[in-house]
């Protein structure tokens, strides 16, 4: 499950075994007692779950978005073809055959406060930042100093 957090790692663990908790339950039930009980049972059962799922799915519509996500603060980086795209600064960067950057010092933090949200869009070839772009040196046989 790469990707998850432990929270959500732990809900997974949580469905996963109630899930299999029921299923054993309405196989016990119909093997048993009677496949008319076992039936309501069941009915219940995917009743309950519906309205489970439901609730889930109005939750996660109505909560605040993460990265990438829409609205709140959503990023969307996207780069055509041999395109290059920075969700923030990019600084001192020698970009292209040739290209090389000679600073005496390397500037340390963000020259731009953080933006809320973000959609930036880079075509075929292209060079985008939703931050600034400072120190670089971007084509071919190109250099700063």
């Amino acid at each position: 499950m790469a990707g998850v957090s432990g929270a959500g790692r732990a809900a997974v663990w949580a469905v996963a075994i109630l899930a299999g908790a029921a299923t054993s339950g309405l196989i016990a039930v119909a093997v048993l007692v009677d496949m008319d009980t076992a039936d309501r049972a069941a009915s219940l059962a995917g009743a309950v779950a519906g309205l489970i799922a439901l609730v889930v799915a109005v939750a996660a519509l109505v909560r605040p978005s993460g990265p990438g996500g829409p609205g709140g603060n959503g990023r969307r980086l996207r780069a055509g073809r041999g395109g290059i795209v920075a969700g923030g600064d990019i600084s001192d960067n020698a970009i292209g055959r040739g290209s090389q950057v000679t600073a005496p010092t390397p500037r340390r933090g963000r020259a731009s406060p953080p933006q809320g949200s973000t959609d930036l869009r880079v075509g075929r070839d292209g060079i985008g930042a939703a931050g600034d772009v400072r120190g670089n040196a971007i084509g071919d046989e190109s250099e700063r100093r």
